[in-house]
């Protein structure tokens, strides 16, 4: 399944489908549909959580940057690397802004 390359100036929100769970402090999800387990580790689960409802990646750049010591380049670069990942396994929602 190939996906377009995301950029900051997209909404991103959670799929629906998926069962998800903390273990030891890291989000582990299950697909109901297609049986396969992630883990999205620490970081991955906090921005899992910001994708609750509908939310864009400048916004969620923004957050993160206030949690945790990362300027805001790099945080795009890496949430928008980890947001392309989930997107091609059909674990996220992405549309323009």
């Amino acid at each position: 399944m190939s996906v377009e390359l995301i950029t900051a100036n997209e909404l991103v929100a959670q799929s629906d489908g998926y069962l998800v769970s903390e273990m030891n402090g890291e989000k582990i999800m299950l697909s109901i549909e297609n049986g396969k387990y992630y883990n999205l580790g620490q970081l991955g689960g906090r921005v899992w959580e910001l994708m609750a409802s509908p939310v864009s990646i400048k916004d969620m750049v923004k957050q993160l940057v206030t949690e945790y010591e990362i300027e805001p380049g790099d945080c795009e670069q890496q949430v928008c690397n980890f947001l392309q990942k989930l997107a091609a396994e059909g674990l996220i929602q992405v549309r323009k802004e």
